[in-house]
């Protein structure tokens, strides 16, 4: 089992900020595309952005776009999620996964079902 742990969640008002920053220690982590998804009470995990394993490519959900950023800083194995003019709808436990990638042509996705590693999750939760 990889450990892959979240940290940074909180409580904000609408329009606030949060950083969500994620560790995966003891994973090839260059080889890894990254992907950050959320789940709410009652919902299915959804897909809110992922980054290539060497971050030329990115993407995001239709909900957070433009207002959420992935980035990743492959020297020391960290993985980002900057959420500016945060809504009460994102609210959820946000978690962190890896997919190693197998080609280069391999494309970025956003299912789930092809994460191999998960964290546990951190919770974001915004009032309004």
């Amino acid at each position: 089992q990889v450990p892959i742990l979240e940290s940074g969640g909180g409580s904000v008002q609408a329009g606030g900020s949060l950083r969500l920053s994620c560790t995966a220690s003891g994973l090839a982590f260059d080889v890894y595309d990254m992907g950050w998804f959320r789940q709410a009470p009652g919902k299915e995990r959804e897909g809110v952005s992922c980054i290539s394993s060497t971050a030329g490519q990115t993407a995001y959900s239709d909900s957070v776009k433009g207002r959420f950023t992935i980035s990743r800083d492959n020297a020391n194995n960290m993985l980002y999620l900057q959420m500016n003019t945060l809504k009460p709808e994102d609210t959820a436990m946000y978690y962190c996964a890896a997919r190693l990638r197998m080609t280069i042509s391999q494309p970025l996705t956003l299912r789930a079902e092809s994460y191999n590693h998960w964290g546990q999750g951190t919770q974001v939760t915004v009032s309004s």
